[in-house]
């Protein structure tokens, strides 16, 4: 089990570490970090490709200089340390150019400049200005323009701020009441409003910062140098209002919004985060099956040092929340160490770490649930203490075992959503990223949690199969 454990963790980080270094030359590709919920600049499209103005910008650009880019969409946050941690060359997300973010990034010329736009529910008639929000909450998302405005006139006029993650998260707390505004950048709610998310802007454009491509302090200025040449061409080509305008123009979504329509539209989709989520629950369990049982082991072993190891090792998996142990592993450790690893390796990682440490006690309490006479019975027989655990102790916690194994399987199955922070598009992910496209929550939230039940429920009965077939 070792042995096995020990090749399939050196291929994981062999397979990390040979991710393409920082591209210098013409022809290269470059790895460009991005958000994945911030339409329309970024978003997914019905078939699953990332689209939107930064999209196209970068794409056009690449093709105007002679590179190529790979997308990793990660999330605004994680997009940022991405390029901090050399996990990415650059980042375009509809970042503001700002004072504080010029100490960390290199940014390139300006390629739209922005503004902030307060929006009400569209049957919203008491909220006209910013006097009404006394005494009221308003929502922004984290790290925009909308958030930094809020922020600077909430003390003048009266009202809390609550800041989320994503854009289709802000609206939403609108419409359950929570809050009375938002505040946003003016073409996030244009295309909002557009796609009939059922809000309406009720104050002028304020004078917003501009929008830029920006590399790790330092680094990469070659393609920060391409990235402003293309965008010159771009503009005097004309190609840059085409991008806009296809955007941002007039026009209504004729999308069909109804629970069929829209299960109809995004299952294929749906379908490949399931899979994804499958595979990162499958592969995460049978290395946390492996690493289970030698600390299972370790944890009821006669020797003080590796029970030690043991507890040490299920303290610090058990004793951090699961985010925290993703967002190390896949940003803290290459950028210490000055490697690159794939969003899915670290998602494997850190999910057969933290299953592993939950395996290791199913484990420890399914040893110890075997009668202590039946290894003195085998000791006294003349076998060894291996020998005994191996074919007469193990056989036995087996069957008590399987139900915890099953319910660690569901329990992993469902951990896989918080691996959306570093990139994975499993099944929450994904939900997420349709949601952002077309601000449907409720129904997709719905259709999400109605396919969880579905998987969750076959894995229930298969457990319930096996007890009966191990209790005859």
């Amino acid at each position: 089990m070792l042995a096995a454990l020990g090749a399939l963790l050196i291929g994981l980080l062999a397979a990390a570490m040979l991710v393409p270094a920082t591209a210098s030359a013409d022809g290269e590709t470059y790895v460009i970090a991005t958000d994945t919920t911030f339409a329309p600049f970024e978003f997914q499209d019905a078939q699953g490709n990332f689209v939107g103005i930064d999209m196209d910008l970068i794409r056009e650009i690449a093709k105007d200089q002679g590179f190529n880019v790979t997308i990793k969409p990660l999330g605004f946050d994680a997009a940022l340390q991405a390029v901090q941690a050399n996990q990415a060359d650059g980042v375009i997300a509809g970042m503001s150019i700002t004072d504080a973010r010029k100490k960390v990034f290199d940014f390139s010329d300006p390629y739209f400049e922005s503004g902030v736009q307060m929006a009400v529910l569209k049957d919203d008639d008491e909220i006209k200005s910013y006097a009404d929000l006394k005494g009221k909450k308003v929502a922004v998302k984290n790290g925009t323009e909308g958030a930094e405005f809020a922020e600077s006139i909430k003390g003048k006029y009266g009202f809390d701020v609550v800041s989320f993650a994503d854009s289709a998260s802000m609206f939403e707390e609108v419409k359950t009441g929570n809050s009375v505004a938002v505040f946003e950048d003016y073409p996030v709610l244009a295309y909002g409003i557009q796609q009939g998310n059922g809000f309406k802007t009720v104050t002028p454009k304020e004078q917003g910062s501009s929008y830029g491509f920006a590399v790790n302090k330092g680094q990469n200025p070659e393609l920060l140098a391409k990235f402003n040449t293309g965008l010159k061409n771009l503009k005097d080509a004309g190609r840059y209002d085409e991008i806009i305008e296809s955007y941002l123009g007039e026009g209504a979504s004729d999308a069909d919004n109804s629970f069929l329509g829209l299960l109809k539209s995004t299952f294929p989709v749906l379908m490949e985060g399931l899979k994804m989520t499958v595979i990162l629950t499958v592969v995460s369990i049978a290395i946390a099956l492996v690493l289970g049982t030698i600390f299972g082991l370790f944890r009821v072993s006669r020797s003080v040092w590796l029970r030690a190891i043991g507890t040490t090792y299920v303290d610090i998996f058990r004793g951090t929340p699961l985010l925290v142990q993703a967002f190390f592993i896949y940003f803290g450790i290459p950028s210490a160490l000055g490697f690159q690893m794939t969003a899915l390796t670290a998602g494997i990682i850190t999910l057969s770490l933290n299953a592993g440490a939950y395996m290791t006690e199913i484990v420890r309490g399914g040893i110890q649930s075997v009668d202590k006479g039946q290894m003195e019975a085998s000791r006294s027989l003349g076998i060894g203490y291996l020998p005994t655990m191996r074919k007469v102790i193990l056989p036995q916690a087996v069957r008590t075992m399987i139900p915890s194994y099953v319910n660690q399987f569901v329990i992993t199955l469902k951990d896989t959503s918080i691996l959306s922070v570093i990139g994975i598009a499993e099944l929450t992910q994904t939900g997420r990223l349709i949601i952002a496209r077309n601000y449907q929550s409720f129904t997709m939230w719905l259709i999400i949690g109605i396919i969880y039940f579905i998987v969750i429920m076959a894995l229930t009965k298969l457990s319930d199969r096996l007890e009966k077939r191990i209790a005859k």
